[in-house]
């Protein structure tokens, strides 16, 4: 196996896009694999923290949240800002949720991710693995 140095490791191209079409917006958009800070910020807007330090889920726009971080243009940039989530969410249902399943199965999100990870962990598995 070849071992990777810093500059290959920060040189690689390794955000993929992939086009779904939404035809309640008349074409298609590219959805891109987020980067770790995206997903850091997607995930963190997921919880709320109360006064007490308790944290509890914050699911508010949650579709749109992820919309917005992993949709690009042709340029790779991203076409929506945080501040463009309240507007995006008020967009058709079933087109959110087309782009939102894309950009959830492309970036490893949601339960049939977790079910394909346990898959493959107990697929990796050797019979003589000391692994629980």
């Amino acid at each position: 196996m070849k071992i990777l140095t810093k500059d290959q490791i920060l040189e690689a191209s390794d955000l993929k896009n992939e086009a779904v079409e939404v035809p309640e917006w008349g074409g298609s958009v590219l959805v891109r694999t987020m980067t770790g800070a995206d997903r850091d910020a997607f995930e963190a807007s997921l919880t709320t923290t109360l006064p007490d330090g308790a944290r509890k889920p914050n699911m508010a726009n949650m579709r749109a949240k992820l919309v917005a971080l992993a949709v690009v243009g042709e340029d790779g940039n991203r076409l929506f800002e945080v501040n463009d989530v309240d507007r995006l969410a008020l967009k058709s249902a079933a087109a959110l949720e087309r782009v939102f399943a894309a950009a959830q199965r492309i970036n490893g999100l949601g339960a049939q991710a977790e079910e394909d990870a346990a898959k493959n962990s107990k697929a990796g598995l050797s019979e003589g693995s000391t692994s629980a």
